[in-house]
């Protein structure tokens, strides 16, 4: 990991746990279970400095998001907010900082997964929704409370919540704050899967069929993607074209056309 996640504050790096139960997946825990893993401004700061690290990691081929203990996240820690939200100026850097981490999710160029049990309430269905896929099991519970508390949602957690549902759904997630199930979750998009089972083990699952995937194409199709889905093709097609000069040029795209032509498995590594 980076200089600066190894320097993170000791409330972030205690709350934020990395974990690598294989050389090519990093399992990241929101480890603040008392308070079902409720973010504070230290934690945003933290998670968005972990996810930017474990992008830069070429050996690194999956992420799964999670909680512990039994949650998810029940969303932005709200009784610190009369310290860090405590003035327009704080209010704008609390929200620099989301957005941050909510970038540094959707942008990280491997597979990333949210395994959800429990609340994924309010910033904690942001976090699950700047995933690429949400695995759930019957526990999980999904809300948006901002209409509750008369909170207005910044552009990226909106915005991410509006691809993964569309519309009208992340209109009545938003406008309602009425919870969601998991099956009710898997209807509108907002879960890829409901497992019966152990939610980490579906998630490592998924995880697991995805590693002999070529990085390359998931990272360069990442960033297609959300200039597509941001409206940002102009602006990102020379890093588009970038990506698929060095997949074309790669030693991974000359291992892939010899595996298929032979018949077997690709040995991808990135290069």
């Amino acid at each position: 990991m980076d200089d600066e996640v190894a320097a993170l504050p000791a409330l972030a790096a205690r709350h934020i746990k990395v974990e690598r139960p294989s050389a090519g997946c990093a399992v990241v825990t929101l480890n603040r279970p008392a308070q079902k893993n409720a973010m504070t401004l230290a934690m945003w700061q933290g998670l968005a400095l972990t996810f930017e690290a474990l992008g830069r990691e070429a050996a690194l081929r999956t992420v799964i998001l999670t909680g512990a203990g039994g949650s998810f996240c029940a969303g932005a820690d709200i009784k610190e907010f009369a310290t860090v939200r405590a003035s327009a100026q704080d209010i704008e850097t609390y929200a620099h900082w989301v957005d941050r981490c909510t970038l540094a999710i959707v942008d990280c160029p491997k597979a990333t997964f949210a395994a959800v049990s429990g609340y994924a309430y309010g910033g904690g269905c942001g976090l699950a929704v700047s995933c690429d896929f949400r695995i759930a099991d019957r526990t999980a519970k999904f809300a948006i409370p901002a209409a509750k508390l008369s909170i207005v949602y910044g552009i990226e957690e909106t915005r991410a919540l509006y691809q993964a549902v569309g519309l009208t759904a992340a209109k009545e997630m938003l406008f309602s704050a009425a919870p969601h199930d998991a099956e009710a979750a898997r209807a509108i998009g907002l879960v890829s899967e409901v497992t019966e089972g152990d939610v980490m083990a579906a998630a490592h699952r998924r995880a697991d069929a995805l590693a002999a995937s070529a990085p390359l194409t998931i990272a360069g199709a990442k960033l297609v993607l959300e200039a597509l889905t941001k409206g940002e093709t102009a602006e990102r097609v020379e890093r588009a074209e970038a990506a698929a000069r060095h997949a074309g040029a790669s030693a991974d795209y000359a291992e892939g056309r010899t595996a298929f032509v032979e018949k077997r498995a690709a040995h991808f590594t990135g290069r």
